[in-house]
Order: C-alpha cells, then sequence, then structure tokens
C-alpha cells in the first residue's frame, strides 16, 4: 500500500516503556479473542484491565433505544478497562474485537500494586486525560466536516491502528457499518467510497481497501 511504514510503540505501552511495558505483561493472562467477540460490556464491574498487544478494537456508546454508538478505535499498545479498575465503578462503554485480537488480562488490584511499584500514576493520569476527549461518539467528533472528509479521516485511523495484522490495507468495516459510525446514510457512504476509489485511494472491488494512504490523507485534509 502507497505511503504505509511501520510504527512505533504507541498507546499506554509508548509512555511506559518497553521494559515496563513487559513487566505489565508478565502481570496478566494471555487471551486471545475472536473477530467480533465483545472483550469488555458497559455496566459490568471493573474487576480487570486489558492490555492490548494485538490487533484492533471499538469502543461502543449505549444509546437510549439500544442500539450503539462507536466512541474510538484503539490499537496494540492501549489499555481497556483502566478507568473502571482504577475507580472500582461499572464500565462505562462496550469493547468489540474489530480483528482477532490479544490481550492480557490484568486483574484491578494487580495493576493498581504495578501501578505504585513503578511510579506510574503519572503516566496513566496522562493517558486517560487524551482519552477522556474521545468519549464522544465519533459521528460527533467529526460533525463539521464534509462527508469525503468524515469517511476519509475514520479509514485512515483504521489503518494506522493495523499494525500486526495480517492485512494492513484492508477495512474490516462493511459499508453499513462505516455508515453507523459516522451517522450517515449507507447510499452516501457508497458514493463517496466509489468516489474514493476513482480517484485511486482505495482500490477497486467489493471490500473496502486502502490503495494509497497520501491521497487519502489529502481527502481528509490531514
Amino acid at each position: 500500500m502507497d505511503g504505509m511504514s511501520s510504527r512505533g510503540a504507541r498507546g499506554f505501552r509508548a509512555l511506559l516503556g518497553e521494559a515496563k511495558w513487559r513487566e505489565l505483561l508478565k502481570r496478566g493472562v494471555e487471551r486471545v479473542h475472536r473477530r467480533g467477540s465483545l472483550l469488555l460490556q458497559q455496566g459490568e464491574p471493573g474487576m480487570s484491565v486489558l492490555a492490548l498487544i494485538r490487533g484492533r478494537v471499538k469502543v461502543l456508546g449505549a444509546e437510549p433505544d439500544g442500539g450503539q454508538l462507536l466512541l474510538t478505535l484503539r490499537g496494540s499498545g492501549d489499555l481497556l478497562g483502566e478507568i473502571a479498575a482504577r475507580s472500582s465503578a461499572p464500565r462505562t462503554a462496550t469493547v468489540q474485537a474489530v480483528d482477532e485480537c490479544t490481550t492480557h488480562s490484568i486483574s484491578a488490584r494487580s495493576f493498581n500494586a504495578f501501578l505504585s511499584e513503578i511510579d506510574g500514576h503519572a503516566a496513566l493520569a496522562d493517558y486517560v486525560v487524551s482519552k477522556l476527549s474521545q468519549t464522544v461518539p465519533y459521528q460527533v467528533q467529526l460533525i463539521h466536516f464534509s462527508p469525503d472528509r468524515r469517511i476519509a479521516r475514520l479509514l485512515l485511523e483504521i489503518v494506522s491502528l493495523a499494525e500486526l495484522t495480517a492485512d494492513p490495507a484492508r477495512v474490516p468495516f462493511s459499508q453499513q457499518e462505516v455508515a453507523d459510525a459516522l451517522g450517515m446514510a449507507r447510499s452516501t457512504v457508497a458514493h463517496h467510497l466509489q468516489q474514493l476509489k476513482d480517484a485511486g485511494a482505495l482500490r477497486t472491488g467489493p471490500r473496502i481497501v486502502v490503495a494509497s494512504i497520501p491521497l487519502l490523507r489529502q481527502v481528509a485534509g490531514v
């Protein structure tokens, strides 16, 4: 894929550094999650923290009518469920696997003890603050952009988190999932995806596959 390059550590892993990140993983139990499975569910007690070491996940918030809104996306190096685990409060969002994911599940008690041992509370606070800015639905975050720019930005974020996935250029969302994430009609999404294909930013074909990161960035305005 044109313009794709390897990236370094990100998320909480980048804040901790490699040695401390490895030490954190030793405190947990490795788990593999199938694509589409739920890693965490809104409302359940925050008894553990998940360290995401492979794959991407969707963070979803419940709507009053029972539907779910995309809040944000997470990838390798991120923590999941750390806010509820720190406060012993119910989880405020549901986390669903976009790809097959690997995590290390760490008990809240062990996680909090680890932070005290390494004096990592400030790093966690910085990390949480950066995440709190993304707690509004994704469609609200991008509401002031044109439809083509909103779609391009979502696709860019998805592929930017594709580290260690089998096909990093492929966006594992259907047209309907893109439409739901952005609060658009499916027909609108289909129209703009076709324009991106015609421009060479996406490959032709039924699946959403990025062909050129520079062209997609140009549409996204980043």
